[in-house]
């Protein structure tokens, strides 16, 4: 059987395929994105497919609609950080056998395999994973914290998967789809993040906070920039009954950074092992243009590993960005967790 693992993170594709039974006779083939993964398939290198929902230039969805419409008889099971119960409808829709959330642990993904007749395990052999090699000596961490291909890789997968969680949470909240990006991860210089933070916002007028965050090493801080043209719609997904005043917008946008925020840091923090003690939400201002948000943080932000994350709901006009901004000593800390994943 030939085995196609599609997914646009390399660290993601070697976890999936080291979940996969050490026995199992198959030839193990792997796409970076949706393009590439359609062209594995023609080339008859998909019998199977893992299948990733969130990839550049096509995603998971535009994958499966192309092999329903092409009658193409491949088997696609889904393997997603998007758990929203729409994306989990809609895959089933375009003839995924099934959907299995990220990360996937090899118990998980074994159950499934047997499940739809894929693998079955020999009697005489142990379906436990493999056991990981022993871990390689501890070092210093290294004194300039910069991101290897690897590390940003790894840091947009944990993203994607905490990403995924905190969607399902407003999804779920405002009975919408959340239309997710892919992850944008960088260690950036104060001034190139009011670059990007400029660039994210454009010429609209936004409200912003932030909330820090803290624990065993780590530090940040969590900031929500809100575009103000989507208070009315966002008033009516929540059902808001009387004045839309600042007041009242205010209340909705504290309600959308509580679960954003709260849901994304839960989930990244439990794929370090550890544990985020947040502080209170803090307005940073209303109605007001990038610059000058950025002002009030100015003093704050030095070098920071910065992950981007721009929330939009399909067919409403609510848009929002999320920013986590690791402080420069939390690098190295977070670089040390996560040897053992790469």
């Amino acid at each position: 059987m030939n085995v196609l693992i599609c997914d646009d993170s390399g660290f993601a594709r070697k976890q999936l395929a080291r979940a996969l039974p050490r026995e199992w006779d198959i030839r193990l083939h792997e796409a970076g994105d949706g393009q590439e993964g359609l062209e594995q398939i023609l080339m008859g290198h998909g019998d199977l497919v893992l299948l990733d929902l969130t990839m550049p230039r096509m995603d998971g969805y535009d994958v499966l609609e192309t092999l329903q419409r092409e009658g193409i008889r491949s088997k696609v099971l889904v393997v997603s950080g998007d758990i929203q119960p729409e994306a989990h409808a809609r895959v089933m829709a375009l003839g995924a056998l099934d959907f299995i959330k990220k990360p996937a642990s090899p118990e998980t993904l074994h159950a499934f395999l047997r499940q739809h007749g894929f693998w079955q395990p020999r009697e005489e052999s142990v379906t436990e994973p493999q056991a990981s090699p022993a871990p390689a000596p501890q070092h210093a961490p290294p004194s300039g914290p910069l991101l290897t291909p690897q590390s940003r890789d790894l840091y947009q997968e944990l993203a994607n998967v905490a990403m995924g969680q905190a969607a399902d949470l407003l999804a779920r909240l405002l009975g919408a789809f959340v239309v997710l990006p892919i992850p944008n991860v960088n260690v950036l210089e104060v001034s190139e993040l009011h670059m990007a933070l400029s660039a994210a916002a454009e010429s609209d007028t936004l409200s912003a906070v932030c909330q820090g965050f803290i624990g065993a090493g780590i530090a940040g801080e969590a900031l929500l920039l809100f575009h103000d043209a989507s208070f009315a719609e966002l008033a009516r997904l929540m059902k808001h009954e009387g004045e839309l005043d600042r007041a009242a917008e205010l209340e909705l946008l504290m309600d959308t950074a509580n679960v954003l925020i709260g849901a994304f840091l839960r989930g990244f923090s439990a794929q370090l092992d550890t544990h985020f003690s947040q502080g209170h939400p803090v307005l940073l201002g209303q109605h007001r243009p990038i610059h000058q948000l950025i002002q009030t943080n100015q003093s704050r932000w030095r070098r920071t590993l910065a992950i981007e994350i721009n929330y939009r709901l399909q067919g409403h006009k609510v848009q929002c960005d999320l920013l986590l901004l690791f402080t420069e000593d939390s690098i190295a800390t977070m670089d040390h967790k996560v040897q053992h994943l790469l």
